[in-house]
C-alpha cells in the first residue's frame, strides 16, 4: 500500500541530510523546529554542518535513515540514489531533470533506475515539512510552527504543491491555519500527488488536504486516490494552474507536467467532490474552513454586521459565489426584531446598526437569534482596527458576544460559525488563532470566505451522492492517421447501437428524379462526402423540401459539392437542439461534451464536459449544469423533452465511443434533437483510425 511505502519517509525518526549550503540550512531548520531523532549530515569535504559532525558518505552512517534529503547537483543526486537501499526514501532537491528537456528526461530516468524502487519525492522540489513530528527537510526559512498534540490530539491540514516557491509562500500565511505537512513534489518522477493523498489520509492528524497541481499524471490513478480520501472522510481542495494557454505553456517548461484541458479538470473535480480554488487566498481559506467544519450540508448563509454597506456587499458576493441568503425563519425574525427594536429593519444579510454596539448582552442575543435560523453558515463581519494606531476594546466586546452566542448555539455537523473580516489585513493573527482554538472559523477576507463556504458546500453535495467509480485507464490510440467518415457511415454506426436517426436513402443525382423517397414530404437533402464536415456553411443542406422538383433544384445547386446525396425525413417539433461530441485529450483520453447545438454551438458556447466512461447519472448531471436545461424540462408553459430518451441516446453515443477507444479520435453528433417523445441524431461525423488487421 502507498501509505506503508511512504510511512518512514513522511514520518521519519532519523534523518540523513546530504549536500552543501542547502543541506546545512535543512540541518538548521530541523534543529530549530526541535526534531527529536538523530540528524546525520553527509559531506566528504566538511567536518561539521549546522553544529553537527559530518559523515563522509552514506555508507558510514550508523544505520539506514528513515528519510534522506539530497541537496546535490543532478549527476551526484543520481549517484546518491544508488545508495538508498534500506532507507525509507529520499527527497531530491536538485533541478535540471525532466523539466529541462530531453537530456534532463534521460537523467530523470537514470535517477529512478538508480533508486531501485526506493521512494523519491522530486526531483526539482523544495522539500518537506512535517510539523506534527518537527521535521524540516527544507533548504530555507519557513513560516510554520510545530503542532504539538495533547491528550485529545491535535490536527492540521496537509499542503502538497508542485511549485516549491508557492509552497514556501503558503507557509508564511498569517491566517491562523494549522499546517501539519507541506510537501513540494516538483517533477513527480516517482511519488505523485495521488500517492501522497493515500499516504496522508492514513495519518489521522490530517484534517484536510490542499493540492497545488500543474499536471495530474495518471487521471485514473488520481481518481483512485480521491475516492480513498472520500472514504476516509478527508476533504480535498485543489489550486490547479495551467488553465490559460500561457499558463499551460509555462507548466510544460516548469515541471514537464502535461496540463490537461481545464474544463476536464473541472469535470474531474466535480465527479470526485474536489473543491477548486482559483487563487492562493481562497485556497487557504477553504482549507481553514474544511479543517474547522469539514464539508457543509448546504449553501444557506446569514451574516450580521453593523453596516448597511457591508450587508449589501455580503449579499452581492454571496450571490456571485453561488450561495443563498434566505429570509430568517419566523422565530428567528421575531427574536431579532425584539432585541434590535423598531428602528432596525431585520433582513438577511443583517445590518444590526450600532444601537447595540458595546452592549455585550444585546449583541449576544442578536447573534444567538441569527444562529438559531439553522443555516449552514453564520457570519459575523468584524474588521479589527490597526493595533499600532487604535484600540480594539469595543471590538473585543462584539467578539465576546459572538463567542457567547456560539456556546449557546453550537454548530451542528455540516455547519460553521464564522468571524469574517472584509480585508485580510483586518483579521489579526492572534485573534484568528484564538478563534480557531474555540472552533470558530476566522476568515481573512469576505470574498474569500464566501468562496470557501461555496467550496465546502460543493464537497458536501458531492459526498451526499453515491460514490462514483474510479476512472479506468483508457487505451492509447493506435498507429496511423485518423480518417473522417461521412455522415451516412457515421450515422449508420450509431444507429447500429440504438441511437435513433431519421429515415433516409443515399442516391446519386441521376436517381433523384424517380427513386422511391424514404418518407413523406417535407424532406431534407444533403450532399454526402467525407470532406463535407460543415455542410451548412458551404450550401450542402436544403431543408423543408416539399416536392420532387424542389429536391432536383436543390441537388442542382449542390452539384459542385458531390454527386451523392442523402435524402431524409425532416424531423420537426424539437424542444431543443444539442451537440454531443467526443474528443481526445492527451491526459484524460476520450471525453464527452454536451451543449447547445445546431447553429448555436459557436454562438452560445454552452457546454459541459463529462469524463468517460459515463453513467446515466453523469450525463443527467451534465445536462442539469447547462442553461439549456430550463428548455429541456419545460419553460414558461412550454412542454419539456423526453429526458429519458435524450439521456439514453447520449449514453449510447458514449458507449460506442468507449467501444472504439483505441481508434476513435473525435465525433460530433450535431444536432441531436430533443423531442417531446424521443430523441433523434440528425447529423453525425466520426474521425477514426482504421481497424488493425
Amino acid at each position: 500500500m502507498t501509505s506503508d511505502r511512504l510511512a518512514r519517509l513522511l514520518r521519519p525518526r532519523s534523518l540523513a541530510i546530504v549536500g552543501g549550503k542547502a543541506a546545512e540550512e535543512a540541518v538548521r531548520q530541523c534543529r530549530a523546529l526541535g526534531f527529536a531523532g538523530p540528524i546525520w549530515p553527509v559531506n566528504p569535504k566538511r567536518a561539521e554542518m549546522g553544529g553537527l559532525p559530518c559523515f563522509a558518505e552514506m555508507a558510514a552512517l550508523p544505520e539506514a535513515p528513515d528519510a534522506v534529503f539530497i541537496a546535490a547537483p543532478a549527476p551526484a543526486t543520481i549517484a546518491l540514489a544508488g545508495e538508498l537501499a534500506g532507507t525509507g526514501g529520499a527527497i531530491c532537491y536538485a533541478a535540471d531533470f525532466a523539466e529541462s528537456g530531453e537530456e534532463g528526461r534521460e537523467r530523470q530516468a537514470a535517477l529512478l533506475a538508480a533508486a531501485q524502487g526506493v521512494p523519491l519525492i522530486g526531483p526539482n522540489c523544495y522539500g518537506m515539512l512535517n510539523l506534527f513530528d518537527r521535521v524540516a527537510l527544507w533548504p530555507d526559512q519557513h513560516g510554520c510552527l510545530p503542532i504539538d498534540h495533547g491528550p485529545d490530539g491535535q490536527r492540521g491540514v496537509a499542503i502538497v504543491s508542485q511549485s516549491g516557491n508557492l509552497a514556501l509562500n503558503l507557509t508564511m500565511q498569517a491566517r491562523g491555519l494549522p499546517v501539519g505537512y507541506v510537501i513540494s513534489v516538483g517533477n513527480c518522477a516517482d511519488v505523485t500527488p495521488a500517492d501522497l493523498i493515500e499516504a496522508l489520509i492514513a495519518d489521522e492528524r490530517v484534517s484536510a488536504i490542499g493540492l497545488h497541481l500543474e499536471g495530474l499524471g495518471s487521471v485514473a490513478r488520481f481518481s483512485e486516490a480521491c475516492l480513498a480520501a472520500r472514504t476516509a472522510g478527508v476533504p480535498i481542495v485543489a489550486l490547479k494552474t495551467g488553465a490559460s494557454a500561457k499558463g499551460a505553456a509555462l507548466t510544460m517548461s516548469h515541471t514537464s507536467s502535461l496540463a490537461g484541458a481545464d474544463a476536464l479538470c473541472d469535470a474531474l473535480f466535480a465527479r470526485y467532490g474536489i473543491a477548486r480554488a482559483h487563487d492562493p487566498a481562497t485556497f487557504l481559506e477553504t482549507l481553514k474552513l474544511l479543517h474547522v467544519a469539514g464539508p457543509l450540508r448546504g449553501r444557506r448563509i446569514t451574516s450580521a454586521s453593523c453596516s448597511g454597506g457591508e450587508a449589501s456587499l455580503t449579499a452581492d458576493l454571496a450571490e456571485a459565489a453561488g450561495l443563498e441568503t434566505p429570509d430568517f425563519p419566523a422565530a428567528a425574525q421575531a427574536a431579532l426584531e425584539e432585541v434590535l427594536g423598531p428602528r432596525v429593519h431585520v433582513a438577511n444579510p443583517l445590518d444590526y446598526h450600532t444601537y447595540i454596539w458595546g452592549d455585550e448582552a444585546a449583541q449576544t442575543a442578536c447573534f444567538g437569534a441569527m444562529m438559531s435560523a439553522g443555516f449552514e453558515a453564520s457570519l459575523l463581519i468584524l474588521d479589527f482596527p490597526r493595533a499600532d494606531r487604535c484600540t480594539a476594546a469595543d471590538w473585543d466586546v462584539t467578539l465576546a458576544a459572538f463567542r457567547a452566542a456560539w456556546r449557546a448555539h453550537p454548530a451542528p455537523q455540516g455547519t460553521v460559525r464564522i468571524v469574517a473580516s472584509s480585508l485580510a489585513e483586518t483579521m489579526p493573527e492572534p485573534v484568528a488563532a484564538a478563534l480557531m482554538a474555540d472552533g470558530i472559523l476566522p476568515a481573512a477576507g469576505l470574498a474569500e470566505a464566501l468562496r470557501a463556504i461555496a467550496a465546502a458546500a460543493h464537497i458536501g453535495e458531492a459526498w451526499a451522492r453515491p460514490a462514483p467509480a474510479a476512472l479506468a485507464q483508457q487505451p492509447l490510440p493506435g498507429a496511423g492517421d485518423a480518417r473522417m467518415w461521412d455522415e451516412v457511415r457515421s450515422k449508420a454506426a450509431l444507429a447500429a447501437v440504438g441511437v435513433p436517426v431519421p429515415r433516409g436513402r443515399v442516391l446519386c443525382r441521376a436517381d433523384l428524379a424517380d427513386a422511391a423517397l424514404p418518407a413523406p414530404f417535407p424532406l431534407v437533402l444533403k450532399a454526402v462526402g467525407a470532406d463535407l464536415a460543415h455542410k451548412t456553411e458551404v450550401g450542402g443542406v436544403a431543408l423543408g423540401l416539399s416536392s420532387r422538383e424542389a429536391i432536383l433544384a436543390a441537388a442542382y445547386g449542390m452539384a459542385g459539392l458531390s454527386d451523392q446525396f442523402l435524402i431524409e425525413e425532416m424531423v420537426g417539433g424539437a424542444v431543443a437542439e444539442l451537440i454531443v461530441g467526443v474528443g481526445r485529450d492527451p491526459q484524460f483520453g476520450l471525453f464527452l461534451t454536451i451543449g447547445a447545438g445546431g447553429i448555436f454551438v459557436e454562438l452560445l458556447r454552452q457546454t459541459a464536459q463529462v469524463l468517460l466512461p459515463a453513467s446515466r447519472a453523469d450525463i443527467e448531471d451534465a445536462l442539469a449544469r447547462l442553461p439549456l436545461h430550463k428548455l429541456l424540462t419545460g419553460y414558461r408553459g412550454k412542454p419539456g423533452c423526453d429526458m429519458a430518451a435524450l439521456v439514453d441516446a447520449i449514453a449510447r453515443i458514449a458507449a460506442w465511443a468507449m467501444d472504439h477507444a483505441d481508434r476513435l479520435e473525435e465525433m460530433d453528433v450535431n444536432p441531436l434533437l430533443a423531442l417531446q417523445s424521443g430523441a433523434v441524431a440528425v447529423d453525425a461525423l466520426i474521425r477514426i483510425r482504421d481497424a488493425q488487421p
